[in-house]
């Protein structure tokens, strides 16, 4: 029940009619005309642009469009007025009985209510976090993960098939400087004095690996060269830290579908069978590339390369895809790591980066493109710094990690909910401070307390209705009568309900799980208004004394509020409460 997309419908129908009888000249296009909300809710519950997007095509003043436009419109036993402002938009009021109907509709349809088969059931595969399997995950990681994962759930309601993909790197040099460290770790377990190089990984976390490495191997390797031990300790000391990142992730609620390995791509073949696709297509040369920008003709060396012709398909320049050494660079094993994913026949392909990755999107972008000849689409998202305060004061490193402030510092100072919560309010691309002091008070300037707080609410209305002896079953409010909810704080709260169906169709068009948050914060509000007005005016309280019929309609709208700000929160993949404590 998308009530926007069914009045676009209705737009359509009645501008095809008035082409059929000569108001409007044949063969217009009607792909440009939205039904939305307007910016100004006093203008009206929707807005159409039909006649300002139609008049230039058709050769006509937009207003002349939208006045017969309106005529037409209110035959339409939904729409109580269409009045035509400014120089053609085209305001629409519903009548009370259509937003009424989206009570009945979500107490109908539970949490299932706005879900979409705008996806049709593509195939889409999300690769997200991705993080260097050399130690815990940071807060940065933290938000793309959540990103990530509340991505897939949103395009899942939405319709599609979507699959959960990490990608480890582990076939570059990171990870033998990852065994380095785990050494000194597994010496220093054997009692003598860890060497922390510079360049090493100084966290304390690699000393329960190097216990593990000497419970495991003894003094099998102590005094050993280095190329007796490094191969053995940097696939166990990686099979630890992944096992670390996936308790990281399951105590933010994340769960990967796929577990895809950089170094399973060596010797296998794939690299080489990518890149000949490629070069089948004329896209792999030798030559030498332009000095990179503010390089000089005297320091710069030029060389003879082994290039992908990027630039074909959309690049600044051409990438070198092969080592004067004759190795590969980093960019081959993920050129073929994403022909992998495009022969296991996805019809569209996610990538989501930290924002330090931005000069690989065009370069990734044109490799897909050529690889399956512009058949899958890549989209890469990045995903901005989290600037964390306690205190007034910027937040310090994590003593364990080294380095940084870890996932689980977070996760265990607000918890996976509030850390899920706070991440989605705002866009990917935005950097975003999280103060731990904010986020866990309990105000209406908290986004997930405010949310939350009225989800409780809702119960403890149905708590109170209850014990008073009222019927708040699924049938007694599925057959409320809600033609007695017509005050305008009630019809308000019912509009923003009706919302829900296209934000998440919005929401899963743009890719964008933050307008998710930021509806359920407008939905709270409008919830919150009505409770606060109902302390002046007995008559908008939910419990009527003496009056079942209207109690059992405002608790079916209070019911309905929940069952919005449940589904929105597991697309979020926050548990809603039901008691404030």
């Amino acid at each position: 029940m998308n009530l926007f997309s069914e009045i676009r419908d209705l737009v359509i129908l009645n501008l095809d009619a008035m082409s059929r009888e000569g108001a409007l000249p044949p063969g217009l296009e009607f792909g440009a005309v939205a039904v939305e909300p307007p910016r100004d809710p006093a203008h009206g519950d929707m807005a159409t642009n039909a006649a300002m997007v139609l008049a230039k095509p058709a050769g006509m003043p937009p207003r002349a469009i939208a006045e017969a436009l309106a005529e037409r419109l209110m035959a339409d036993e939904r729409v109580a007025s269409a009045e035509v402002a400014g120089p053609g938009f085209l305001n629409l009021r519903m009548t009370p009985a259509v937003w009424q109907g989206v009570v009945q509709a979500a107490l109908g349809a539970g949490t299932a209510f706005g879900r979409s088969v705008m996806g049709q059931g593509l195939k889409v595969n999300v690769e997200f976090v991705s993080a260097n399997p050399t130690g815990p995950m940071h807060v940065g990681h933290t938000r793309g993960a959540v990103v990530g994962d509340a991505l897939c759930n949103l395009l899942a309601f939405a319709g599609y098939d979507v699959t959960r993909e990490y990608y480890i790197n582990d076939g570059g040099a990171q990870v033998d400087v990852l065994a380095r460290s785990a050494y000194e770790r597994y010496r220093e377990a054997h009692g003598l004095s860890p060497e922390i190089a510079e360049g090493l990984y100084p966290g304390e976390y690699l000393i329960e690996v190097g216990e593990a490495l000497k419970a495991e191997f003894g003094e099998q390797f102590l005094d050993q060269p280095e190329a007796v031990w490094l191969e053995t300790v940097r696939d166990f000391a990686t099979g630890r830290m992944m096992a670390m990142i996936r308790a990281d992730l399951a105590a933010l609620g994340v769960t990967m579908d796929v577990y895809s390995s950089e170094k399973a791509l060596y010797g296998t073949g794939e690299i080489e069978t990518a890149i000949e696709r490629l070069r089948a297509q004329g896209l792999i040369y030798t030559g030498t590339l332009e000095p990179p920008k503010g390089k000089t003709p005297e320091d710069w060396e030029p060389r003879e390369q082994t290039l992908f012709r990027s630039t074909a398909h959309g690049d600044d320049v051409d990438r070198p895809i092969m080592k004067s050494d004759g190795s590969w660079t980093y960019f081959a094993p993920d050129i073929a790591y994403h022909y992998n994913k495009i022969a296991r026949d996805y019809d569209m392909l996610i990538d989501i980066f930290g924002a330090d990755h931005g000069g690989y999107v065009k370069r990734m972008k044109a490799a897909v493109s050529a690889l399956s000849n512009g058949r899958v689409p890549l989209d890469i998202k990045l995903v901005q710094l989290v600037k964390l305060y306690k205190n007034g004061e910027p937040f310090k490193m994590s003593k364990r990690a080294g380095t940084f402030v870890t996932l689980r510092d977070v996760v265990e100072m607000v918890g996976a909910d509030v850390t899920r919560f706070v991440m989605l309010t705002r866009k990917n691309d935005a950097t975003l401070d999280f103060d731990f002091d904010k986020v866990l008070e309990q105000s209406k300037d908290n986004p997930v307390f405010y949310v939350q707080y009225a989800n409780a609410r809702v119960h403890s209305v149905l708590r109170k209705a209850s014990e008073a002896g009222i019927d708040v079953s699924e049938a007694a409010l599925g057959g409320a009568d809600l033609a007695r909810l017509d005050h305008e704080a009630e019809l308000a709260l019912m509009r923003k309900l009706g919302e829900w169906p296209r934000i998440v169709e919005l929401a899963a068009r743009t890719q964008e799980p933050h307008r998710v948050a930021g509806y359920l914060s407008e939905v709270a509000a409008e919830f919150h208004g009505l409770w606060n007005r109902g302390n002046d005016l007995p008559s908008l309280r939910f419990v009527q004394e003496g009056d079942p019929a209207t109690t059992t309609a405002k608790i079916a709208l209070a019911r309905a509020t929940s069952v919005v700000i449940s589904a929105g929160l597991a697309i979020l993949g926050v548990t809603p409460v039901e008691e404030m404590r």
